[in-house]
């Protein structure tokens, strides 16, 4: 999205949609439309669809393909604004998957509450789902991390809470979008890269959460990036938008894709892919991008059409797929369905008010997702404080952050509690002393923030990197901590205890305080939230105990030097160390799913797993089921048991990952395969936990892009760093390949 967006989330609590346009919904009953098939509700919604935009001019087809659409008043259709945005954070840290299917369901029924007073649209521009591969990219906030199987497991269960189901019949809650299609993850040059991108890394690494969003999840709408791939913009590119799409993943022609904002601009300068613009919108339209999200179709289609470059029936199919996703539905079983010109009576959503926005269950929502999402990176034994601590030194440039503990794409909030704030309501005796500054460069605050350490009993900084360090638009050159923090946090060495609180969502490089004898606890805490300064300080005094994981690599800062962040590839090379946990030839300061707890745990199989699966037996169920996608057949499901041996309640999250060597080198480090989050086990008892691990979790892709599941030895380890529980297995029998991946027809 566009740097100018208006809009909103955090966490589930605000929805605002962009822009001055007020809502409003078509009359069936005595409006110009009351004898059209668009109103009657007996008729299939593309028939619905069909019979509204027959009656459009081609004037009126064109003005209606940008976002800001202007309707047809003579038609008694209004305005309808498009872009609407509703972005969770921090939620990737929590490795729980309930918790963001909650989240979701709890945005859509603040967006409708919006809707139905006017002030938002019926679709939302959510969520970004690019793999979060280079710690650098400005935009990594917003994703839920690094590894594509987490997010597409992120993004089934959010695309399944925004939109009320799976496909919900008989209307769908709000219409998501997933973005941004595709290999999107540069800010300074985004609309003009060229992201190069074999087929072997689009369908291991930077498709999946997209295949999961549209042919598992099937959200209502996809958005086209800035960047071409293999030279070709994302949103002129008929190998991304239809072949991968439309004809392998199932995108229907009930739903539709809109550019990123200008992106159609950018499709002739400074791509430079067309010689002039009445080329750029045709090639666009024709590749399959509904709406511009800009100005650009409206401005150039004119052209385009006088000079034959499009036809009536190109815009014809971009509006129609629009107002399908718009049309109350009564048939069939995959198109999308918001009730727009159906009776407000006949829909449960309809009926949602303001007495349904900023409720208390959602104010505890946003409070349990920080909590879960912070995770504990170091901890000497000062954590949880001793009830003998009650002075605190505050210190830190995020001390007292309010505004800046939403991230990016942010609404107005009903409340922000800062750290400062949730260290006095956790009853601390709290003197407060900035320091410094994100970008600090002086030492003039470091005489107070130092006398405060020494009056203290503890002393905890706050500080890290905020939108002045990433952001849209904008990413980083180094992965150190900015400014003067460390010098500071050094000086505050007093031999008290310290803990840092390290915010923002990209990482710093963590060496120095990890290494440090005098810095006791470091807590890594994102973008917290509107309840962000309670969430902290519920950990650090011990209420809550922390379970989050990290759910991106903290590398050395010597990494962005070994690497450019224009290389797209993820195997290591001679001139690339490898990216992310799966390739990384390094060492990481704190490595992907890293996180500590107050208490320990003690791991076991339920029951002893299988040593021995046959792919030919395992495969068996595709013969049956037919259609369905091969890499969602299960491979088995392990059940552990998770003894809480320690004193303290917690949660736990149980990261599975998979490693062998079998199939063609070189071979991943491992790979996530199954997960979940165990709650709150009291101390001295046990809980289950069950890991689902599917074919394709554990399949490879080659070079054309194919997955395989080899046969050969595999082990399976439960968490990261010293080992909780292993199991060796093997598949027997030929390798089997479960996917063919699609070709670019005019390559």
């Amino acid at each position: 999205m566009g740097a100018r967006s208006s809009t909103l989330i955090l966490l589930s609590l605000f929805t605002l949609a962009h822009g001055a346009t007020t809502f409003t919904f078509p009359d069936c009953v005595n409006g110009p439309l009351k004898s059209n098939g668009v109103c009657d509700t007996s008729l299939d919604p593309r028939s619905r669809a069909e019979a509204l935009i027959s009656l459009f001019t081609v004037p009126e087809l064109i003005n209606n393909t940008v976002n800001t659409s202007p309707g047809v008043p003579r038609l008694g259709i209004g305005a309808y604004e498009w872009w609407s945005e509703a972005l969770p954070i921090l939620i990737g840290a929590a490795f729980d998957d309930d918790l963001t299917k909650s989240i979701a369901a709890s945005i859509s029924t603040e967006a409708r509450a919006f809707n139905n007073a006017g002030r938002a649209g019926l679709d939302f521009w959510t969520p970004n789902i690019n793999p979060f591969k280079d710690p650098r990219w400005g935009r990594g906030q917003e994703t839920p991390g690094e590894d594509p199987y987490h997010i597409s497991q992120y993004v089934l269960n959010l695309i399944e809470g925004l939109q009320g189901g799976i496909d919900p019949q008989p209307h769908l809650k709000v219409a998501a979008d997933c973005k941004h299609f595709a290999a999107y993850d540069i800010e300074g040059s985004r609309t003009s890269f060229d992201a190069q991108v074999s087929y072997q890394d689009l369908s291991e690494y930077y498709l999946p959460p997209f295949q999961s969003c549209v042919r598992d999840a099937k959200v209502a709408s996809v958005m086209c990036s800035y960047n071409s791939v293999n030279g070709i913009p994302s949103c002129a590119n008929k190998y991304l938008l239809q072949t991968v799409l439309r004809d392998y993943w199932g995108f229907g022609e009930d739903r539709w894709v809109t550019s990123d904002c200008d992106a159609i601009k950018n499709v002739y300068t400074p791509h430079n892919y067309t010689q002039t613009y009445a080329e750029a919108v045709a090639v666009s339209l024709k590749a399959g991008t509904d709406i511009d999200c800009g100005s650009t179709y409206a401005t150039y289609l004119p052209d385009a059409f006088n000079q034959s470059l499009i036809t009536r029936a190109d815009l014809e199919t971009a509006l129609v797929r629009q107002y399908t996703s718009l049309v109350r539905y009564s048939m069939g079983t995959i198109l999308c369905k918001l009730g727009y010109f159906d009776p407000a009576s006949s829909q449960p959503y309809r009926q949602l008010t303001w007495a349904d926005v900023n409720t208390p269950s959602s104010q505890a929502l946003a409070h349990r997702a920080a909590v879960e999402g912070i995770v504990l990176l170091k901890n000497t034994g000062v954590l949880p404080f001793a009830s003998s601590i009650k002075k605190l030194a505050l210190v830190g440039p995020w001390a007292n952050a309010t505004i800046a503990m939403q991230g990016n794409y942010h609404g107005v909030a009903p409340f922000l509690i800062s750290p400062l704030q949730g260290a006095i309501d956790a009853g601390y005796e709290v003197t407060f002393v900035q320091g410094t500054d994100i970008l600090g460069n002086t030492t003039d605050g470091f005489t107070a923030a130092i006398q405060s350490a020494q009056d203290a009993d503890a002393v905890v900084f706050v500080g890290g990197i905020d939108l002045t360090v990433e952001k849209e638009s904008g990413d980083r050159s180094t992965i150190v901590w900015p400014g003067n923090q460390l010098d500071l946090i050094a000086a505050l060495e007093v031999r008290k205890p310290l803990v840092v609180v390290q915010c923002g969502g990209g990482q710093v490089d963590d060496s120095a305080l990890k290494a440090s004898d005098l810095v006791n606890a470091i807590l890594w805490a994102g973008y917290p939230g509107q309840s962000g300064g309670t969430a902290i300080f519920d950990i650090i005094s011990g209420k809550v105990s922390p379970s989050g994981r990290l759910p991106i690599t903290q590398y050395p800062a010597s990494y962005t030097s070994q690497i450019k962040l224009q290389d797209m590839t993820l195997r290591p090379s001679s001139t690339s160390p490898g990216r992310t946990y799966k390739w990384y030839q390094g060492t990481p300061v704190y490595e992907f799913g890293y996180g500590l707890h107050y208490t320990s745990f003690n791991l076991s199989w339920e029951q002893p797993p299988s040593a021995k699966y046959s792919l030919s037996q395992l495969i068996a169920p595709a013969k049956v089921l037919a259609g369905s996608p091969v890499d969602l057949i299960p491979l088995d499901t392990f059940h552990i048991t998770v003894a809480n041996t320690g004193s303290l309640a917690s949660d736990y999250v149980a990261l599975l990952f998979a490693n062998s060597t079998s199939g063609p080198a070189p071979y991943p480090n491992k790979q996530l395969v199954s997960y979940t989050r165990v709650h709150a086990i009291q101390p001295g008892t046990t809980s289950s936990g069950n890991l689902t691990v599917t074919l394709g979790a554990i399949a490879r892709a080659d070079e054309q892009g194919n997955l395989w599941v080899h046969n050969g030895t595999y082990q399976l380890n439960v968490d990261v760093g010293p080992t909780q529980l292993t199991h060796r297995f093997e598949l027997v029998g030929e390798s089997v390949q479960i996917s063919i991946w699609p070709t670019d027809p005019s390559a």
